[in-house]
């Protein structure tokens, strides 16, 4: 539970999510969950549906702006590499700029700079500080997310103050070295378990990879590698290229949805709502 003297670090309106184009059954843009003293809240991920996971880039704040003209509508930075005082200097930048665009800004495994830059929240793994502590930092309004890899993780998210959870990777990913695919199937037990909570799905996400990843039971996407490989990659990717690559992914995730959610639909007598398994395919 979040406790009720928590601070609150979320002080910029977030424009509410893009209705997606040419989708039945659209995610609508917002829900209502418990906060404090039992009121009523937002939470800023419903209805967002393309996340973006970058590292720093010379061109960063270029490139993410192309990204979400393309239709992204959530940004973290991942950086391993940088210094603490380097980083948030960059996060700083990077959350001035998402702010101006009105997408959320999320920065990976440091809450103790997220607050500091300016972040709307904050991605911790499995090995990071746990959930509560980022809660405890951050404060009630904040975003919080947590990376999960298999049954048991799943399982355990439910007791963590999280406002979402990763899942995946569903196949292996150079983002991740050494850690397995974890395959459909644990997009399928996602969907099944975590009741209304957003999960996003990782891990080798493409125009092509959409459509079975949606039928398992997906609704909302990580994406790495191919945006942040597209327009020529860094330092200098081409803009234009760049949202051109973002604009066919999300048109892929917003028609796989859609699909998808008329397949569960015309399925709903048959014992296998939701289940995904109509995915024509394994990744």
């Amino acid at each position: 539970m979040r406790s009720a003297g928590s601070k609150s670090t979320l002080t910029r309106p977030i424009r509410a999510p893009r209705e997606p184009n040419n989708v039945h059954g659209s995610l609508p843009r917002s829900r209502t969950r418990p906060g404090r003293g039992g009121a009523l809240s937002t939470n800023p991920l419903e209805g967002r549906r393309l996340y973006l996971c970058t590292p720093d880039r010379p061109d960063l704040v270029a490139f993410v702006s192309a990204c979400v003209r393309g239709g992204v509508d959530v940004v973290q930075l991942r950086e391993k590499q940088l210094a603490a005082r380097d980083l948030l200097a960059r996060a700083k930048i990077l959350a001035a700029a998402c702010h101006d665009l009105g997408v959320p800004f999320i920065l990976n495994d440091r809450p103790d700079l997220a607050g500091a830059a300016g972040a709307d929240g904050v991605h911790v793994g499995q090995d990071d500080a746990p959930p509560s502590v980022a809660r405890r930092i951050l404060g009630d309004r904040a975003i919080v997310g947590l990376s999960t890899h298999g049954a048991g993780e799943l399982a355990a998210s439910g007791e963590e103050a999280v406002d979402y959870i990763s899942v995946g990777p569903v196949r292996p990913t150079p983002t991740k070295p050494g850690r397995p695919g974890t395959g459909l199937d644990y997009v399928r037990l996602a969907a099944r378990q975590t009741g209304g909570r957003p999960f996003f799905v990782t891990g080798g996400v493409t125009p092509a990879t959409v459509p079975a990843i949606a039928a398992a039971g997906a609704r909302r996407f990580v994406v790495v590698r191919y945006l942040v490989g597209a327009g020529g990659g860094a330092p200098h990717a081409d803009a234009a290229t760049v949202e051109a690559a973002a604009r066919t992914l999300r048109s892929a995730i917003d028609t796989a949805i859609g699909s998808a959610s008329r397949t569960v639909g015309s399925t709903s007598g048959t014992g296998d709502r939701g289940n995904g398994r109509t995915a024509s395919a394994e990744l």
